[in-house]
């Protein structure tokens, strides 16, 4: 019989990214959408060098594959009882183990545990952070570490004086309310952004060669999370 959690790769907005549901009824974690190189939400995917992914985009499917560069071993993900996310190596000397725990990581890989205009990031405290040009709506409560609040503006939207705060070692945002336009780069993507008076953040699509492809959030964004390396 089928557990009551899944790991899914799934195409929002048709930007392909993996979702963590229970019971198909909320989901859980979020691995980021893919950019190219990896899930922004697993960075330490940089850092396997041994094993070689695939990711197909067309119009007839959407697949991720891996295989591994040593020919010796075997790779395998698992979905345990629990909800986590593992990647289980195997080599005629040793068997199986585990290599490495994907999702969740932390407290900070929980879908939207800081809410809107804010990212989470577990070397500080509280870890719930409200983005710069934003503040909590309640300082008290922010401070306890109650996530629950939200982070409002400083100022208003004026639509055309305004600019954008360049986020580093972050997973991209919750791609629901995001268009992806894949004929334009990151200057052109800046311009759309600003042309549109919702518009409230934007980066590549892909950062091969240099970074092509737009992606732009309309309105409120969320599941936003620091990285000390990566991201």
């Amino acid at each position: 019989s089928s557990g009551e959690y899944e790991f899914k790769l799934e195409q929002l907005q048709r930007i392909p990214e993996f979702f963590f549901w229970k019971k198909r009824l909320h989901i859980l974690y979020r691995a980021g959408p893919w950019d190219g190189l990896r899930f922004t939400g697993i960075p330490e995917m940089q850092q396997w060098d041994n094993i070689i992914y695939n990711f197909t985009e067309n119009r007839e499917e959407v697949a991720y594959t891996f295989r591994l560069s040593n020919h010796d071993r075997y790779s395998r993900l698992v979905l345990n009882s629990e909800g986590s996310l593992q990647r289980f190596t195997w080599s005629n000397q040793e068997g199986w183990n585990l290599y490495s725990s994907l999702l969740p990581k932390d407290k900070c890989d929980t879908f939207q545990i800081c809410g809107p205009y804010a990212y989470c990031d577990m070397n500080t405290s509280p870890m719930c952070n409200c983005i710069k040009g934003f503040l909590p709506n309640n300082s008290e409560k922010w401070e306890s570490g109650n996530p629950s609040d939200r982070c409002q503006r400083k100022t208003q939207l004026t639509c055309g004086g305004d600019d954008f705060v360049q986020l580093s070692n972050m997973k991209l945002p919750a791609t629901t309310p995001a268009i992806l336009d894949k004929r334009i780069g990151l200057k052109e993507c800046k311009e759309k952004c600003f042309r549109n008076c919702h518009c409230t953040a934007y980066a590549n699509a892909d950062v091969r060669n240099g970074g092509w492809g737009c992606l732009i959030w309309i309105g409120e964004f969320t599941d936003v999370r620091n990285y000390a390396d990566g991201g």
